[in-house]
């Protein structure tokens, strides 16, 4: 019997220590430990224990506010460095201690924002930005580097400045413009008359023989298909760098839940949604032609779709390089811009397919008008809610 009992205690004993090794493994709770800035490790609040969890980023679904503890003392400073959009806010101890008014690279000193009666010690730093969600990844202590005065000894110190940190995926960035570059060059030096078809400056508004000649091509070509991809890349690119707030949508979190830091994987994944939107337009487009009895006009209006897309597609690149440039200094005028082109892009689509519809047909016949309401407007105005009108 006393075998038996033995026995049983160590298997009890053991089933206990596998259940909070599970747990333990799930949340790796992270007591309020002092700390000499700021980590990676950051918290979010579980509701239903109402206890502060490990983030992680594959585990958990994101959320808008995150938690750390930090060791902060009144008169010894902690500057922290971070990428904020307008709203961000930060809060000491359930206090509010800083709002962004305007998208940009911040430095602040944690230590200069506490009450004036706070102790040194333990204080809990919160995270927190309306209806999106913040770029963690940016967090990082401010590098300080020496500052020398004009007249004194070059080793002589005098001052620390915080150092402002690049973007983080900035390189990645460089190399994928790199490599969008030498694709169209090399695509126009290869495909040089279907090339000249679509980039035509002269033929945008009015209507040419090239234009004509590309609205009777096949449109399923292997020069359109890379074309596309190039697009699609260039426009990922942006949707990365700049229009991050997508990310937030409910249904694209929960089918494809790609951590912040993965700045690779997050520019093949929006490739690979937008040139899906591109291609797979045609299949919406022969669906609703069905509907309204126009499938005549399926594929002029598909042809004009991806020639329109294609040609403004140039022009993104171009923004890449100017927020790489200035998204620092001017990140509002980055953003504007930004905005302008994506509006741009869209809106001069849908004129353009909305041109080529009513010379086939007038656009005035109420039908006709209703088959471009629910082929091109009301899709316009999604887009723009989603990547523009979000800002």
């Amino acid at each position: 019997m006393p075998i038996r009992s033995f026995l049983r205690r160590i298997l009890l004993l053991s089933l206990l220590l596998t259940q909070s090794l599970a747990q333990a493994a799930e949340y790796r709770l992270l007591p309020p430990a002092p700390r000499g800035g700021l980590t990676s490790d950051w918290l979010i609040h579980d509701e239903v224990q109402n206890r502060l969890v490990l983030y992680l980023p594959d585990y958990h679904a994101p959320a808008q506010a995150y938690y750390q503890w930090l060791t902060i003392r009144p008169k010894k400073p902690l500057r922290i460095s971070f990428t904020a959009r307008q709203k961000l806010s930060l809060f000491l101890d359930n206090q509010l201690v800083f709002t962004a008014p305007r998208p940009a690279f911040y430095t602040v000193d944690l230590a200069q924002l506490l009450p004036a009666k706070a102790i040194a010690g333990p204080h809990l730093l919160c995270v927190w930005q309306p209806e999106a969600i913040p770029n963690l990844a940016s967090f990082t202590n401010a590098i300080t580097v020496p500052v020398v005065e004009k007249g004194k000894a070059k080793g002589t110190v005098v001052a620390a400045q915080p150092r402002l940190r690049g973007h983080q995926g900035q390189n990645v960035f460089l190399c994928f413009l790199l490599l969008i570059g030498l694709a169209y060059g090399g695509l126009r030096a290869t495909y040089q008359p279907g090339f000249a078809r679509i980039y035509q400056f002269e033929g945008l508004w009015g209507q040419s023989s090239q234009e004509q000649d590309f609205l009777m091509k096949p449109t399923i070509t292997w020069l359109n298909i890379v074309l596309v991809l190039l697009f699609s890349l260039s426009f990922a690119l942006l949707l990365v760098a700049i229009h991050t707030n997508i990310q937030s949508i409910v249904i694209l979190r929960r089918l494809f839940d790609v951590p912040e830091s993965a700045i690779v994987l997050r520019v093949l994944l929006y490739t690979a949604l937008v040139a899906g939107f591109v291609l797979g337009k045609y299949l919406f487009l022969e669906l609703m032609g069905y509907i309204f009895d126009v499938t005549d006009l399926v594929m002029v209006q598909y042809r004009e779709f991806i020639r329109t897309v294609l040609f403004m597609g140039l022009f993104l690149p171009l923004v890449m390089f100017l927020y790489l440039g200035l998204n620092q200094r001017l990140p509002e005028t980055v953003l504007w811009v930004s905005n302008g082109v994506v509006s741009l892009l869209l809106v001069g689509t849908v004129l353009r397919v909305a041109r080529t519809l009513h010379r086939k047909g007038s656009l005035l016949n109420l039908h006709l008008f209703s088959y471009l309401c629910a082929t091109e407007v009301i899709p316009l105005v999604i887009l723009l809610k989603l990547i523009v009108f979000t800002y």
